[in-house]
């Protein structure tokens, strides 16, 4: 069983146990007894049996739906919810009458599912019911009634997503008109099952008998089922008409007679409280006789509970409650309202509604409407008690925190009181009460708190007022009029008190003065505060209330702009004009005389004590009342005097004026004075005394006459901000504004403070934040389009402003840094930021400083970073304010036309380097976005054509460019060319300075990228397409570049950032149209275009059928061009062998009949510069040789006879034209031409060799070798001519020819030697190959001694590959004759004959050269691998295999060096007398080598830690470093292993001593890779043994790149391998030594490498005569780190003691000498060997054989005639003329024995 505690795993689909039987009982047909439920009769709706078949009924079930139903009946949770769901679906898939057949059973499942604890299930019930309504729709009417009553509690259920449900399905059953009916159908059964519920059911009856539910999900399942059938009950009411609603009545007397429902009222749960009461208030609407019946039932359980505050039950309560009232006339019959009822209300009111104010407080006034006026008596005191109630609950903490409570209470007080001074108007003390017992202190109290002033009281007391006064204007009667007068009256006079009081007090509250002047301001305009502070729900209105009052006063009510807009002034009155005409006369002159008595009381403190409180309430005071009236109390007598030395208009008008007067008398001296920042409110009084003026020309006179002397600048900011922030204000000021006084005094301000800042940093007067505000604020201000001040004087402005930036440039850093330039960018983006009218010229001169200082770089401009971002910010909003204001942009607007002028000066003129660049790119990147906005659509298509160069300039830029570009593919064969040209060098020009037509390229193409990017599509396609063709030309000659400057990769670092790529450009516009603009440009030039063609069609994957067009005449390409040379040269790996074929057959006519000339067109004049080539300097063999040999370099020419063919013309050309071949000559005095056509027949020579297997002649055999060898030789005398590139073209094709030739020699098989002449390869040998080598080993050696650091990827370099190719083919015995000037060093230690010695100084050093060529040409000279290949080849016979690999090793260099120290060990030493001991150094030149790379490697790798992988970037210098180092080891170690035994030891104490083994092996656990297996390389991975770094040989390939991220690893693997066969002992010490961390990292490494499968075992069996020696060693999983283990295996005729001595020696062998197990072995055979002839042993090591040197016991102790090892004696320091057993004589035996153990 499912339980709710267990845990259920994720994702199993597997029902649970209870489903699993219920499926085998379905499936069990008459073996198991029949499960019908509680009943077994179809009537009681049991569930459904079991057993198929059992009754008739049951076949009308689907088996499927019998399953889930008895699914639905478990109690576990998610069974139920997921039968119930599935359910639904069968519901929605299986067929009507499959359906039908569950609607039987469906009533009694549904109805206690229903009323299911868990809410999911709930939900998911009503979902599927709702599903099975859409499915039988009619067919349900039968059982309707089952199940409509619970139907409609679901729809009640407490769970809204369920009830929505419910409601869903009962919408789905019944349309809306139909439900009334649906419901009155099944009314007795729905309230018989709801009566059955709140009656009778209780917790325990609810839930299942039988089955074990907890306690309190029992009691929430009965609460929830009463609440629902609460609800439930209401809905019904809701739901029947009246008609169907008397035959029920009976059946509410029985429900409303049980105690227990009326308990309902004072259950403890809210939500069946709330559910009783909407209960009642459904009952007393619906059925209100009934409840009158039960009065005295009703009224106590609604009013007695009139201070329940639980939120979920108040809005149900007092809807109750009001209806009760209504409903029950006699209510307060049954209840003592005096102590039971208002004592509640009164607690509960004084508390504030104890936190739902805003849900209780709006029941108030209808509820005291409703009391009778017996209960309320004594009603004065009733009514003041009530309302002191009310103002106690507003001053409670949480009322005053919730804004929406404390509105509640200020809204009910307003209301109740309103109602209580209708209902008593007239009876004195009450309205004595009402006024000055709860008005007046209500409103003395809310000036004391800065909280309450910001709520709704004042406009509720507006409110109040406007209706007493409408009220009195029309009411009829005049004694209601007279009261109401009399009202109004007494509250005028309180209220002056009050606000008197709170304003004369010396120290006069800022809070108190603030609610005066605020509650005044409200009074004066009441409407228009009421107004936006209206509730949206509406507000209780009063039956004789007017409505005609607000509706009339309403239209007239607006803001303070709306209504005095335009207005230019008006005539004096008591009141303003603005409130004039909305204030009643019964308000209008206790208003005026309030407002007199305050601004008399202000004035005086203002005067006496300059109290600015005081004075801040008066300019509040004034700006509502600005009447000529207020300002005359303002004037003392004294003052009324005329104004002095001011024009006459100004005295005449102050004279009449008394606003003017105190204009001049009072407030320019407080304006002046006053140092408050927050000074606005005196301008305020300057605008109200302003509209006292009788016209605004009036206005305009003081003002310019203020302006002229009076005004300091923050107060004219301050006049002009507050016109900017009220059109009645501005429309005061319009005419000042845009006069000529403010206009002149603004261009004077503008010329001051910009002069005096550029010239200076230091501030002044002048520099004032509040000087440039007004600037700005006078430039970005608009009114209705307009100008704040006057045109003319915003364009002089603009000039100011456009002079300063202009000087910016001329500036120093620290200057432009200064305030002048960042406060000018604030103005003049205020000014394009505003909403201005169409830009001015000065205003466009200016936008092209700003675009100017915007795409110049901060070397230039000296701008600082935060300046220069707001010199953006400033011209992208003048440019957007340029183009949405500009029909006609581009032909109206000055600043597009001089910015376009502007750009093509920079990027076609212009040094720029790639910071510039940069700047100017994202500058018209930002631009071109702007423009993308203009309403002119054409206008960003018109503004790049117009940057757009001609086509004259674009080829004057493109032959501007170097042309260094054509090396790489001259080289590579890519193209031809047999003319010279310039050899121009980046060093000769600006190494940061970028080419012209780079820069314009990238600008244009990011103007395009821009537009594409807004999908904006230009409609001249032609720009587009020579943009991309343009920018393409510039990347791929980047491209093409050899060690390109560092600011051209710099260059296209930046256009990668900025997208600016090759994918991004070649997908714009048409590929069609951009191919055949392309091929057009590259058959017309050829050159970089040819190249781009083969570029775009392998980036884009572009098929050939769509290239096959362009190409399609194959006659149209010939007579040749260079374009169409180039072109079908760049085309031949795309074309097909078809193709191919093709241009093959029109070059093969072409080849017979030339003459001299035809060759080589030779009397074509050349042009110094690259240019179209005249047609017949292609037409000769050149051209057509250069095709041929494009599709030859492709394998598409397989027609032997053909190229056989071809050779023999070449052979005719050597006979009849001997001239033209330069064999051995000077190249200085041969033609370009004659050069490019002797290229080209050694490239035809080269590809035959590889691609021709046609047996050839021994002619010409010898044609091909001898020219070959005279080749080289030209090329080895014209060394000084190298640095002409078609020479060095020339050098590095011959050393090709010699590469492939050696080649094809090394390749030769016994299968193809019988296809050669009978002395080729004598010949070869003896003659061919030598002069190779003869020539090219000192050509190298000459060619690097110059400069050692050029990398192979250099041009002056390229010939190195070729050349160090060729030299991995020489032999050892080339080698050794070699012709090398002597190179011996004079303190090199060295047994090495002087010519080895001078080969060995001479190569080693290469090792450290900077081209990886020149390194692996020295290894594999050094190394030299002729021999054995040549062996295992099978060209030189060998009788054995044993004999092959002797004669290959011995045919080896450096295998055969340890022998001249072999014969120096034996020439100084002694048979007799052996040396003690001696260092031998491996090759010194290789050690002093290894010194030097070890330091370099040191920088390198040292700071890394042992373990953390370093990746070498290919070609990089420490690539080099690391490459060399590796070599040299793998050399060192190749000499160590062909050492002998005697020398290995030597060699390893040598290395022992200097520790360069130890540096290796930790710069080797920096270099392998943590995983050593070969990744995505060419060499497939067997499935048994997978390849690694350690079984495969690593290949050093000179021309091979692909695969250079895997040298340095694979090398490092290597060298590894070789010391762990070679040197086991001496990194097993090192391993030992090392620290905890790197004895981990190397132990895991090396347990990893394997070699080859083994099984760790060997086994070793020594026989001699009837002596049988059986040994088993065994090897750990990290040989040959860990220690060996000899175990005994059988022993036959020896000695136990020998036994033990022999295996001890072995495992000592086998430990401590460097070298293989079989080393070890043979060393202990010859120990026993020797032991069995005879031969003693030493007494110290108890061995013949030394372990260390492998020497016998030679020195003879003269008194005990026993030999010892000289190297045993010299290693426990003892004297050579007395044995250690003589001295150890009188010794205890032990002591000697013990100390023999020791040495052991």
């Amino acid at each position: 069983m499912g339980g709710k505690n267990k845990q259920r795993t994720k994702g199993n689909l597997r029902p649970s146990n209870s489903g699993r039987a219920a499926e085998l009982l379905a499936k069990e047909q008459g073996t198991v007894p029949g499960f019908i439920g509680f009943g077994t009769s179809h009537s009681d709706l049991g569930y459904v049996p079991a057993i198929q078949g059992a009754e008739d009924i049951d076949s009308l079930v689907d088996s499927d739906f019998r399953m889930v139903l008895r699914k639905l009946s478990k109690k576990d949770v998610t069974t139920k919810l997921k039968a119930m769901q599935e359910f639904g679906t069968m519901c929605t898939e299986r067929d009507t009458e499959a359906v039908k057949g569950v609607l039987p059973y469906w009533p009694r499942i549904f109805c206690k599912i229903s009323l299911d604890h868990d809410r999911r299930v709930r939900e998911a019930t009503q979902q599927a019911f709702e599903k099975l309504i859409l499915k039988v729709k009619k067919h349900l009417a039968p059982y309707l009634k089952s199940v409509m009553g619970y139907w409609l509690m679901a729809q009640c259920d407490t769970y809204p997503p369920a009830a929505l449900a419910a409601k869903d399905a009962f919408e789905a059953a019944f349309p809306p008109s139909k439900q009334p009916e649906a419901i009155a159908f099944c009314k007795e059964e729905i309230t018989s099952v709801l009566q059955d519920h709140l009656l009778k059911e209780t917790p325990d009856t609810l839930s299942d008998p039988q089955l074990t539910v907890p306690e309190e999900e029992r009691e929430a399942k009965f609460h929830r089922v009463v609440t629902c059938s609460l609800l439930a009950l209401k809905r019904l009411l809701c739901f029947l008409p009246n008609n169907e609603l008397d035959s029920l009545e009976e059946k509410f007397k029985l429900l409303l007679s049980q105690n227990k429902f009326w308990k309902y009222g004072k259950h403890s749960v809210p939500q069946v409280r709330s559910a009783y009461f909407e209960l009642v208030s459904a009952l007393c609407q619906h059925v209100p006789q009934v409840m009158k019946e039960e009065a005295a039932r009703v009224s106590p359980s609604v009013l007695l509970s009139i201070d329940d505050s639980d939120p979920v039950v108040c809005p149900a309560l007092w809807e109750a409650v009001l209806y009760t009232l209504t409903t029950v006339e006699d209510c307060w019959f049954h209840v003592n309202a005096k102590k039971s009822v208002f004592p509640k209300l009164t607690a509960m009111i004084r508390e504030g509604g104890r936190g739902l104010a805003a849900v209780i407080y709006p029941y108030l006034l209808p509820f005291i409407s409703k009391l009778p006026q017996s209960i309320t008596e004594p009603k004065l005191d009733f009514f003041k008690n009530f309302l002191t109630s009310l103002l106690t609950g507003l001053s409670t903490e949480r009322t005053k925190s919730s804004s929406s409570e404390c509105s509640a209470v200020i809204s009910a007080f307003f209301e109740c009181l309103r109602f209580i001074m209708q209902q008593n108007l007239g009876e004195e003390d009450m309205v004595q009460m009402l006024i000055n017992e709860q008005l007046i202190p209500f409103i003395d109290t809310v000036l004391k708190d800065s909280g309450l002033q910001h709520g709704p009281l004042f406009n509720h007391l507006a409110d109040t007022l406007s209706s007493w006064e409408a009220k009195a204007d029309v009411e009829q009667d005049a004694e209601t009029v007279y009261n109401l007068e009399n009202v109004l009256l007494n509250f005028w006079e309180r209220l002056s008190e009050i606000c008197i009081e709170k304003i004369s007090e010396p120290e006069a509250d800022v809070k108190s003065v603030l609610g005066v002047s605020n509650l005044v301001g409200v009074l004066q305009k009441p409407k228009s505060s009421l107004k936006s502070n209206r509730k949206k729900n509406g507000k209780v209105r009063f039956a004789i209330d007017t409505p005609e009052a607000p509706k009339g006063n309403e239209k007239c009510a607006s803001s303070e702009g709306e209504n005095s807009e335009g207005s230019e002034g008006g005539a004096e009155s008591p009141l303003s004009h603005k409130s004039s005409d909305l204030v009643s006369p019964l308000r209008k002159k206790p208003l005026e005389d309030l407002v007199c008595k305050l601004a008399e009381v202000s004035i005086s403190f203002v005067n006496e004590q300059k109290s600015e409180q005081h004075l801040q309430f008066l300019s509040t005071l004034l700006d509502s009342f600005s009447s000529g009236q207020v300002f005359k109390i303002l004037l003392s007598d004294k003052q009324k005097s005329v104004v002095k030395d001011k024009p006459p208009e100004i005295t005449k008008l102050a004279e009449k004026n008394p606003a003017v007067q105190f204009l001049y008398h009072k407030l320019i001296d407080w304006l002046n004075d006053s140092q408050n920042e927050d000074g606005g409110f005196l301008v305020d009084i300057l605008y109200s005394a302003l509209r006292c003026c009788d016209s605004a020309v009036e206005g305009k006179e003081v003002l310019d006459d203020l302006t002229k002397e009076d005004l300091k600048w923050s107060s004219l900011l301050q006049v002009i901000e507050k016109a900017c922030s009220s059109s009645d204000k501005h429309a005061l000021v319009a005419p000042w504004l845009k006069g000529s006084v403010l206009g002149e005094r603004l261009v004077a301000l503008a010329d001051c403070l910009c002069g005096k800042d550029v010239e200076s940093t230091g501030s002044s007067e002048f520099h004032s934040a509040e000087q440039w505000s007004l600037l700005r604020l006078a430039l970005s201000q608009h009114v209705k389009n307009d100008y704040l001040i006057g045109e003319v004087y915003v364009g002089r402005i603009i000039v100011k402003l456009h002079e300063t930036l202009s000087k910016t440039k001329d500036l120093s850093e620290a200057a432009s840094s200064d305030s002048s330039v960042s406060s000018v960018c604030d103005v003049v983006h205020s000014f394009f930021s505003s909403a201005g009218g169409l830009p001015t010229p000065p205003s466009e001169d200016l936008l092209l400083t700003l675009f100017q200082l915007c795409a110049q770089s901060r070397e230039r401009t000296h701008l600082p970073d935060f300046l220069i971002c707001k010199l953006k910010n400033t011209l992208l909003s003048g440019i957007n304010l340029l183009v949405h204001q500009t029909a006609n942009t581009y032909e109206q607007s000055t600043f597009l036309r001089l910015s376009v002028l502007w750009l093509r000066d920079q990027v076609q003129s212009s040094a720029l380097d790639n910071t510039s660049l940069q700047v100017l790119l994202s500058a018209a990147g930002d631009l071109l976005s702007t423009l993308v906005e203009s309403q002119d659509t054409s206008l960003l298509g018109v503004y790049i054509g117009s940057v757009m160069p001609s086509d004259g300039e674009w080829e004057k830029m493109r032959q501007a460019l170097p042309v260094q570009w054509l090396h790489r593919p001259l080289l590579e064969g890519r193209l031809s060319l047999n003319y010279e040209y310039f050899k121009t060098d980046f060093k000769e020009q600006d190494t940061k300075t970028l080419p012209n037509h780079l820069c314009t390229s990238s600008l244009l193409s990011k103007m395009i990228l821009v537009a594409r990017k807004k999908k904006i599509v230009l409609e001249n396609n032609v720009l587009e397409k020579i943009t991309v063709a343009e920018l393409l030309y510039s990347l791929q000659w980047c491209e093409e570049l050899d060690n390109p400057p560092s600011f051209l990769s710099g260059f296209c670092g930046m256009l990668q950032k900025m997208n600016i790529t090759y994918s991004n450009l070649s997908d714009l516009g048409d590929t069609c149209s951009l191919l055949q603009l392309l091929f057009d440009r590259s058959r017309k030039n050829g050159t970089l275009w040819s190249l781009i063609i083969a570029k775009l069609i392998l980036s884009r994957s572009i098929s050939s059928d769509e290239v096959k067009p362009y190409y399609k005449r194959k006659e149209s390409f010939f007579p040749l061009t260079e374009g169409n040379l180039h072109t079908i040269q760049s085309l031949c790996p795309f074309l097909s062998k078809e193709e191919k074929k093709e241009f093959s057959a029109q070059c093969i006519p072409a080849f017979l009949g030339w003459t001299k000339e035809d060759l080589c067109s030779i009397n074509v004049p050349f042009p110094v510069r690259l240019r179209i080539v005249t047609m017949n300097s292609c037409t000769g063999a050149f051209g057509h040789l250069a095709i041929f040999n494009s599709c030859l370099q492709t394998r598409s020419v397989d027609d032997k006879q053909l190229l056989h063919g071809i050779l023999k013309i070449i052979t005719s050309w050597r006979k009849q034209h001997e001239d033209i071949f330069l064999f051995s000559c000077n190249l200085s005095e041969a033609s370009p031409e004659v050069l490019g056509l002797n290229i080209e027949i050694m490239r035809f020579l080269s590809l035959f060799l590889k691609y021709c297997s046609y047996p050839l002649a021994e002619s010409e055999w010898d044609f091909i070798m001898c020219s070959m060898l005279a080749w080289l030789e030209t090329t080895s005398e014209n060394q000084a001519l190298y640095s002409v590139p078609l020479v060095q073209l020339f050098a590095c094709v011959s050393f090709d020819l010699a590469c492939d030739l050696s080649a094809f020699f090394d390749s030769i098989t016994p299968d193809t030697v019988d296809n050669l002449p009978v002395n080729l390869i004598s010949e070869w040998k003896e003659f061919f190959s030598k002069g190779i080598h003869s020539l090219l080993l000192p050509l190298l050696v000459n060619a690097i001694g110059e400069n050692k650091d050029l990398s192979e990827t250099s041009f002056q370099n390229a010939m190195l590959k070729p050349m160090c190719e060729t030299l991995t083919y020489i032999s050892k015995d080339q080698l050794l004759s070699h012709k090398l000037p002597a190179r011996l060093v004079a303190s090199q230690k060295t047994n090495l004959p002087e010519h080895l010695q001078t080969l060995l100084n001479t190569l080693t050093p290469l090792l450290l050269f900077r081209a990886r060529p020149v390194q692996i040409a020295a290894y594999h000279m050094l190394y030299n691998l002729v021999h054995k290949q040549l062996f295992r080849k099978g060209i030189i016979k060998a009788k054995t295999q044993q004999e092959v690999c002797f004669v290959a090793f011995k045919n080896k260099l450096m295998p055969e060096l340890p022998q001249h120290d072999q014969d120096k060990l034996r020439s100084d030493g002694d048979e007799e007398e052996e040396p003690a001991f001696v260092y031998v150094s491996p090759p010194a030149a290789l050690m002093s080598l290894l010194s030097t790379q070890e330091e370099l490697l040191e920088n390198v790798l040292g700071c890394v830690p042992v373990g953390q992988i370093v990746t070498i970037k290919p070609l990089s210098e420490d690539f080099c470093y690391v490459l060399g180092y590796l070599l040299t080891w793998k050399l060192i170690l190749t000499f160590f292993k062909a050492a002998s035994s005697q020398l290995r030891a030597l060699y390893s104490m040598y290395l022992r001593k200097t520790k360069s083994l130890n540096k290796l092996l930790y710069h080797l656990f920096r270099l392998m890779p943590e995983n050593p297996t070969y990744g995505e390389t060419a060499i497939e991975v067997s499935n048994k043994d997978p390849k690694t770094f350690f079984t495969e040989e690593v290949q050093l390939s000179i021309r091979e790149t692909a695969t250079l991220p895997y040298h340095i690893p694979h090398l490092a693997c290597s060298v590894y391998h070789m010391t762990l066969k070679d040197l086991p002992a001496m990194v097993r010490l090192w391993w030992n030594s090392s620290e905890k961390r790197v004895f981990n990292i190397v132990d895991r490494f090396t347990s990893k490498v394997k070699a080859r499968a083994t099984t760790r075992e060997v086994m070793a069996t020594y026989t001699i005569e009837d002596i049988v020696i059986e040994l088993i060693i065994q090897l750990p999983s990290n040989y040959p780190l860990g220690s060996i283990t000899v175990e005994s295996g059988k022993r036959i005729g020896v000695a136990v003691q020998q036994w033990r001595n022999w295996m001890l020696q072995l495992s000592t062998y086998l430990t401590h000498q460097n070298g293989s197990i079989m080393e070890g072995l043979a060393l202990w055979k010859n120990n026993v060997d020797k032991r069995f002839e005879g031969v003693e042993d030493c007494m110290i090591c108890f061995s013949v054989i030394h372990g260390f040197n492998y020497s016998l016991p030679k020195k003879a102790c003269r008194t005990c005639k026993k030999k010892f090892h000289s190297a045993c004696l010299v290693t426990n320091g003892l004297h050579l003329a007395t044995s250690p057993l003589v001295r150890s004589v009188g010794r205890p035996f032990s002591e000697v024995f013990h100390w023999k153990l020791s040495l052991q």
